[in-house]
């Protein structure tokens, strides 16, 4: 992967150059639709891919006008030079086409609208409305703060997140943003849906009373920018928004922190500059009375929740929870009697016989000085010595000198329990680090 912190704007621009034509030089520039067909056999559909089903509720544009839709796009998937692109977003185009013919639904199917929930559990939680205290100071330079990351970055971060992976990231780590960026999104539409609840700039306007589904959006906050800078933009788009009451849970948020999640996963330079950008982000949701605190969290947990949901095994950098042995541990090379996996068992009889003696442990013939104080003494050998010794053993030694056991000398002290083969194995793994320090 390309470094991306250059050590001047030459070699920035020369290391965004090398990695464009390395990009465009893998994209497929075939017409034939050969090769998209075999593709399309191959591709694994999920059910919410077939968010097609909201042509049939879409009402504009109307019926035949709205069969050019699928037509264009079915064009765009039998061309593999515009099909590398249009089968991948899959998943950003069921959302898309989710969240706008979702104002389609007729009314009677619809729950009814949450008014007080929110700002109750806000309350409760968290033992104030935060979003009403901090919209109870505004300021054109804090308008201008709030919109920046609200009303633009918002709407250009995730081009600018897949461009990045597109030139800089692993290979598939595009299409894992494609997926998790889109389904999360989707998954997010579908609670507002579901789930229908009023945002702060609703309790401002008409109070707790009774929402219902034909009244219009309202900027919020944002009214303010239009104010300023003397236009209807944002004024116009929400209140033809097509989910008035979305504010649980916040997409703002949920986008924010995908795409914090996502950066400092792949580029871990850049991890305190996306996360401060987030965090700004979440402050802008409340202060421009679009979101409440809860809304902001429930965003957040949404994004957390399909990032580690979606991230591939080979993308996953989180360290294992297999559970691993003192000597893999420390790269060391397990005794002989572990590695046979014998158990000691501490209600075995002390007279038992040599062939029903189990080993516990690895005793080396020559120790260092510095591993003495880690192992119990025993005298000079006499002969050549068996290397594996049980707890009979041990206690009759001075009886198997002739069978070449190592008789143990009389400032061996006996624990008052039985020396199970972890504790030796403790025993012998300090011993040979200590051995490896001092060398």
């Amino acid at each position: 992967m390309p470094r991306m912190r250059p050590n001047t704007p030459a070699k920035a621009l020369k290391t965004l150059y090398t990695a464009f034509i390395n990009a465009v030089s893998t994209l497929d520039t075939s017409f034939s639709p050969r090769l998209t067909i075999s593709r399309l056999k191959t591709h694994k559909y999920t059910l919410l891919d077939g968010a097609i089903f909201w042509l049939v509720v879409m009402e504009e544009p109307s019926f035949p006008t709205k069969l050019i839709i699928p037509l264009l796009y079915g064009l765009a998937l039998l061309i593999p030079i515009t099909s590398q692109f249009f089968l991948p977003a899959i998943p950003i185009f069921a959302w898309l086409l989710t969240f706008y013919t979702s104002r389609y639904i007729p009314t009677s199917y619809r729950p009814a609208i949450s008014v007080s929930l929110l700002p109750t559990l806000e309350s409760v939680l968290y033992g104030a409305n935060i979003s009403d205290i901090l919209t109870r100071f505004t300021h054109p330079i804090l308008d201008i703060i709030a919109w920046l990351p609200y009303g633009t970055i918002h709407f250009v971060a995730p081009f600018i997140v897949a461009a990045a992976l597109w030139l800089f990231g692993p290979k598939g780590s595009l299409q894992y943003w494609v997926n998790v960026f889109g389904y999360m999104n989707l998954a997010g539409v579908w609670c507002q849906i579901i789930f229908p609840c009023s945002a702060p700039w609703y309790e401002l306007i008409y109070g707790l009373t009774p929402a219902n589904y034909s009244m219009r959006g309202s900027p919020g906050g944002l009214a303010r920018i239009d104010k300023l800078f003397g236009s209807d933009l944002y004024t116009t788009a929400f209140s033809n928004a097509p989910v008035v009451f979305g504010a649980f849970p916040s997409l703002h948020s949920g986008c924010a922190t995908i795409e914090a999640l996502v950066v400092s996963h792949f580029f871990p330079p850049l991890t305190t500059y996306v996360w401060a950008y987030t965090g700004l982000l979440y402050w802008a949701t409340m202060y421009l009375t679009h979101h409440y605190l809860i809304d902001v969290v429930g965003g957040a947990c949404l994004a957390t929740a399909f990032f580690y949901l979606f991230l591939p095994v080979h993308f996953d950098r989180r360290p294992s929870t297999t559970v691993q042995s003192k000597y893999e541990q420390y790269d060391l090379e397990a005794p002989r009697a572990r590695q046979r996996a014998l158990a000691f068992s501490t209600d075995s009889s002390l007279d038992s016989q040599d062939e029903d003696e189990q080993d516990i442990a690895y005793r080396s013939p020559t120790m260092p000085n510095s591993a003495a104080p880690f192992m119990p003494q025993s005298a000079p050998p006499r002969r050549s010595h068996k290397h594996t010794a049980s707890i009979a053993s041990l206690i009759r030694a001075e009886e198997r000198v002739e069978d070449g056991w190592s008789p143990i000398g009389s400032g061996f002290a006996l624990p008052p329990t039985p020396i199970t083969a972890h504790y030796q194995s403790l025993i012998y793994r300090r011993g040979v680090l200590e051995i490896q320090r001092d060398g």
